[in-house]
């Protein structure tokens, strides 16, 4: 595959990583690629093994980066012994990664009831019906729940279950990836440092 991404250094990208994120996801929006907002994270659990799969990101402002997800599911109990975690957008398309590491906090109800609100009724309806992550005998049995909780909310909004909420991924690091030829790509790399975030080049 060739990779031709944009050219990037330290000096090409805004000095506040969320505002390079933000122009990228544009870039990406903008490109019409499928669910552009999906990213990677990755947890790890009590026993220290790392696990990783695809979720969406809601959520992104100065504070960091929301997902949504069920508390007792396996991201929420990993996150709950070891509140850290890592995040990966990757754009083949367009050549382009970014990475972010950092701390893991619960986001405020008020925030959480917002946007559970804002999902589809359907979605609503799945959150209180699915034991997300525990075993299932069968799909007949995920059915019979999902029935029983419409029935149960018929005729009025469903609220937010209370097992059910965000969480902001907290930046400590961020990386902007660009793929060019020879696999010479471009890796620009945030850090924390004095009263913002100081740059620099990694190799690739």
């Amino acid at each position: 595959m060739r990779y031709e991404g944009p050219e990037i250094d330290p000096d090409s990208l805004p000095a506040d990583p969320i505002e390079a994120f933000s122009a990228w996801f544009d870039e990406v929006e903008a490109a019409g690629l499928p669910e552009p907002n999906a990213v990677v994270l990755a947890t790890v659990d009590a026993r220290g093994l790392p696990h990783a799969r695809t979720v969406l990101l809601k959520g992104l402002d100065a504070r960091g980066l929301v997902v949504y997800t069920n508390f007792c599911s396996a991201k929420g109990r990993e996150l709950s012994v070891h509140p850290y975690a890592a995040m990966v957008f990757c754009w083949h398309a367009l050549a382009r990664q970014v990475r972010v590491e950092g701390t893991v906090e619960q986001v405020e109800d008020v925030e959480a009831d917002a946007y559970f609100a804002s999902r589809p009724r359907g979605s609503q309806l799945g959150a209180w019906a699915s034991e997300q992550s525990q075993p299932e005998d069968s799909r007949e049995r995920l059915d019979r729940r999902y029935a029983e909780v419409e029935e149960q909310f018929a005729g009025r909004p469903v609220p937010r279950p209370p097992f059910w909420g965000g969480y902001r991924l907290v930046p400590t690091r961020w990386e902007f990836w660009s793929g060019k030829g020879g696999r010479l790509h471009d890796r620009v790399e945030y850090l924390p440092g004095g009263n913002g975030w100081r740059r620099r080049r990694l190799q690739p």
